[in-house]
């Protein structure tokens, strides 16, 4: 292949991004990770240019700006570190966000991501998730579509606070929109491949350049990644809580001439995982006999299933972009369809599945879970954006999303060797949304701007549901048969209001007030029942926050403030209830919910190989107000309490520093550390589901050579040998923990190598 000389420079610029701090810190390995540079010369520059911190261009306004122009607390992450990293999934790049969690409970269908506090735990396809995820302008309508694996990720841009104007849809508390790379004119090629403890591996490769001249580029790149996970399941003498994906993309970037822009993308990714639902922290003694020889604990990582857990998904989309600049307007179309199948074969209970049964009694049931999800969706957006650098410019729009879900659930109970009950639901759910929309920002002075938008939405939503069981009533996990169906159409408006004061050419400050909206929710689920069938109310939220974003001392410092107070009325939640003497999770308008706080971002390059950046954020996310509803199985003494999966304070720091050798060799050393102060995973403050406060050390050191275009790298991560947990879930006597990837201390290697 042919060499891309500039690439070769901007990549030489990119291994001094890459390394590690203080030269005491510099035999430690780890991983890479950061703030992203978006927006890079192609031309090498000069030393003294280098010692400055570059630009960064994000897509937050549905054009492109400078970071620092745009009046939003905006995150931005490389897509080349997070890979150097070892970050290729969501749950795996919140600890470089510090406002930013996630919630993992068993396969990707039940986790959520949280932004300042506020996320929305539900199985059910008639929930919107609270966060919106947008992969180059289209968006996922349900949460598990974005957690498989982030492949060739330019950058992700995280818009925090309520984004109801320009991205609308289940953007009621920030935004995920994830960048994928542009194909490049140049012919060049890429092999990164890495081996980790655990038998964790991942091969990447990719080649990009041009079909026709001036006419048509492409890129394609394909991904195959397995591990074995880690967890020992003393049943089978296996591990579990791996995974094993493969995966493809294709984008081809047509341009017929300088005015038009044609990309179309097709991507396709195949995972299967074997989560584990129930690694106990605690249990009864009754429990310990049946499950014998797991020991529950703090740092448990055994299960006892006799039959195999596995989810399997099946993610794929094309999408086509048309931009039409005509003068000086840009006219954007956005067409897509995507596919999500995912089946799931999974146990609730700790004593396995039901093939062991010597392990079954009456107070301790097996499990088997078998479910299937079909879910297609289609969007359509088009949009208009005025010419730049006038007095007055817009972003303005219409959108509609039609989304299709067909599940079946299936729960298998044995209760004594062979006797065995089960229950079998299928169910539906169908939405339609349909939006306009427009920003735009008024100019009138030099450093004053007045910024407004607004979003009129509607949605419809219908479901049917049914439910067949071996009883007549309800036996443990499964409630009697049902019948029911519904719908309801909501409409609303959303948008923001503020002022923008730029003090400086390097200094801009904001202040906004902001309107969220989340669409009208069914819980639909496998024992959902007739109380179930009443449409949620949408949930709305009223936000006011004000920002600095500033570059310093000759750009070689950027700090980014931003402080925040956000209501919430009609929470979506789910609260436990009980029904014919079970105990169930049933999703709710709990109530009124509240989050304020003060978020603060730092980089600084002092010197042209060393970089440092810093994060902090200190979130007080609190239930105002509880509706507690009747029959309710928990205390509903919960007004002042804090919300799940949101710690008070969480901290991310890195550095990194680049040492020349001769030959046109480098030492790239990095280090990184996150912190997070305590952390309740349940809703009903239970003392057994706090994760005490937790700090992780990564480093890395790697040897390069930009000019050659290779490089390796031995990469630590949790050096201190921290073990912790992604979520803990109160049962009847029992606790369990999601066990992470890096619970435990783990080491590996990264080669890479562009052509």
């Amino acid at each position: 292949m042919k060499v891309n000389t500039k690439n070769k420079f901007s990549q030489q610029r990119r291994y001094q991004q890459w390394g590690s701090v203080l030269a005491g810190a510099a035999i430690s390995m780890g991983a890479v990770s950061g703030v992203a540079v978006a927006e890079e010369s192609s031309i090498r520059p000069a030393a003294d240019e280098q010692a400055t911190l570059p630009s960064v261009t994000v897509t937050a306004t549905r054009r492109e700006a400078s970071l620092r122009s745009v009046p939003i607390a905006i995150s931005v992450l490389n897509g080349d570190l997070l890979e150097q990293a070892n970050r290729n999934s969501i749950d795996s790049i919140v600890a470089e966000l510090p406002s930013v969690n996630f919630r993992q409970q068993g396969g990707n269908k039940d986790s959520t991501i949280f932004v300042r506090g506020i996320g929305t735990i539900s199985t059910s396809p008639g929930v919107e998730p609270t966060v919106s995820t947008v992969v180059d302008g289209v968006v996922f309508a349900r949460p598990g579509q974005a957690t498989l694996d982030l492949l060739d990720i330019d950058r992700i841009e995280v818009l925090r606070g309520p984004q109801g104007t320009l991205f609308g849809k289940n953007a009621s508390s920030g935004v995920l929109n994830i960048i994928s790379r542009k194909p490049g004119k140049e012919t060049t090629g890429f092999v990164d491949a890495s081996y980790f403890e655990g038998n964790e591996k991942r091969l990447r490769a990719g080649i990009s350049g041009t079909l026709s001249p001036e006419l048509l580029s492409a890129s394609f790149t394909a991904l195959d990644s397995s591990y074995d996970g880690n967890i020992d399941n003393v049943s089978t003498k296996k591990k579990v809580n791996g995974y094993d994906r493969q995966g493809a993309r294709a984008k081809f970037l047509l341009t017929p001439n300088k005015d038009l822009d044609v990309s179309v993308i097709a991507d396709y990714l195949r995972s299967t995982s074997s989560p584990t639902y129930a690694v106990l922290q605690s249990s009864n003694a009754a429990l310990l006999q049946a499950i014998a020889p797991v020991q529950p604990g703090l740092n448990n990582r055994s299960v006892v299933y006799d039959l195999p857990n596995a989810i399997t998904d099946f993610n794929k989309g094309l999408s086509a972009q048309v931009d039409w600049r005509n003068q000086g307007y840009t006219w954007t179309s956005i067409t897509a369809a995507r596919q999500w199948d995912n089946e799931q074969r999974t146990t609730t209970s700790a004593i396995g599945n039901s093939a062991d049964v010597t392990r079954i009694n009456a107070s301790f049931p097996a499990t088997r879970d078998i479910g299937t999800l079909h879910f297609r969706q289609f969007s359509q957006e088009l949009r208009v954006a005025s010419p730049k650098d006038t007095a007055f410019e817009y972003v303005a729009g219409a959108y509609y999303l039609h989304g299709k879900d067909e599940e079946t659930y299936q729960r298998i109970v044995t209760t004594a060797p062979g006797v065995i009950n089960y229950g079998y639901a299928p169910y539906s759910v169908k939405s339609d949304s349909y939006s306009l929309f427009g920003e735009g920002n008024y100019k009138f002075s030099p450093q004053w701007k007045v910024l407004t938008g607004l979003r009129w939405t509607r949605d419809e939503l219908a479901y049917a549901h049914a439910r067949i069981s071996t009883q007549t009533v309800a036996f443990p996990g499964v409630q009697p048969a049902t019948a029911n169906a519904g719908s309801t159409t909501e409409s609303a408006f959303s948008g923001r209001v503020g002022l923008q004061f730029d003090i400086s050419n390097d200094i801009s400050s904001y202040a906004t007030l902001s309107r969220g909206y989340k669409g009208p929710a069914y819980n639909v689920f496998f024992n959902m029942l007739n109380r179930d069938t009443l449409a949620l109310k949408p949930e709305l939220s009223d936000s006011f926050e004000i920002g600095l974003k500033a570059l310093l001392l000759d750009r070689k410092l950027s700090i980014n403030l931003a402080a925040f107070q956000t209501n919430y009325s009609n929470y979506q939640a789910n609260f436990y209830d009980t029904v014919a003497g079970a105990v169930v999770t049933r999703l709710i308008n709990a109530g009124d919910v509240s989050t304020r706080g003060l978020e603060l971002e730092l980089e600084a390059r002092p010197i042209s190989r060393l970089n440092l950046s810093a994060s902090l954020a200190y979130v007080d996310a609190r239930i105002d107000q509880f509706n507690c509803p009747v029959a309710a199985a928990a205390s509903c003494s919960l007004n002042g309490q804090t919300l799940p999966f949101s710690p008070k304070w969480k901290s991310f720091a890195r550095a990194s520093y680049v040492v020349p050798l001769s030959n046109g060799l480098q030492v790239d050393l990095a280090t990184d550390f996150s912190w997070q102060s305590k952390v309740q995973y349940d809703l009903f403050q239970s003392a057994t589901t706090i994760q005490g406060s937790v700090g992780l050390w990564n480093a890395s050191v790697a040897l390069a050579a930009p000019e050659n275009g290779w490089r390796l790298a031995l990469i630590a991560k949790n050096l201190g040998d921290k073990s912790y947990a992604t979520n803990l879930v109160n049962g009847t006597n029992t606790v369990t923990r999601a066990v992470p990837r890096d619970d435990q201390r783990y080491f590996g290697v990264n080669f890479r190598k562009d052509f």
